[in-house]
């Protein structure tokens, strides 16, 4: 094996090799774990973030007491629990209320 692999890099060209003898090759090696790295976080990330937000974590989570109030009289009223009329003054005054 270290036969074929002395054979190969005297095949390569001298400029190509460096001072080292690592060869221009030797980037790409950073650069694919610096690939890898942005994938799984852009991947992930964006999971961990919708999953916080669900959870109730930063600006937009479910934790805010008028949207969590909001969000229950919505599934009663797909449920079927409230009539339409029912479900509009109460979401006005809902509203109302977080205003306040």
């Amino acid at each position: 094996m270290s036969a074929t692999l002395a054979a190969a890099m005297a095949a390569v060209p001298a400029h190509f090799a460096g001072p080292w003898g690592f060869g221009w090759w030797f980037l790409l090696i950073p650069f694919f774990w610096i690939l890898v790295f942005v994938l799984i976080f852009s991947i992930f990330g964006r999971r961990w973030r919708r999953g916080a937000a669900e959870n109730g974590y930063g600006p937009y989570g479910r934790r805010n007491p008028a949207r969590q109030a909001e969000a229950t009289l919505a599934e009663r009223f797909a449920k079927g629990d409230i009539d339409e009329v029912e479900y509009r003054a109460r979401l006005e005054v809902l509203r109302i209320n977080a205003d306040d």
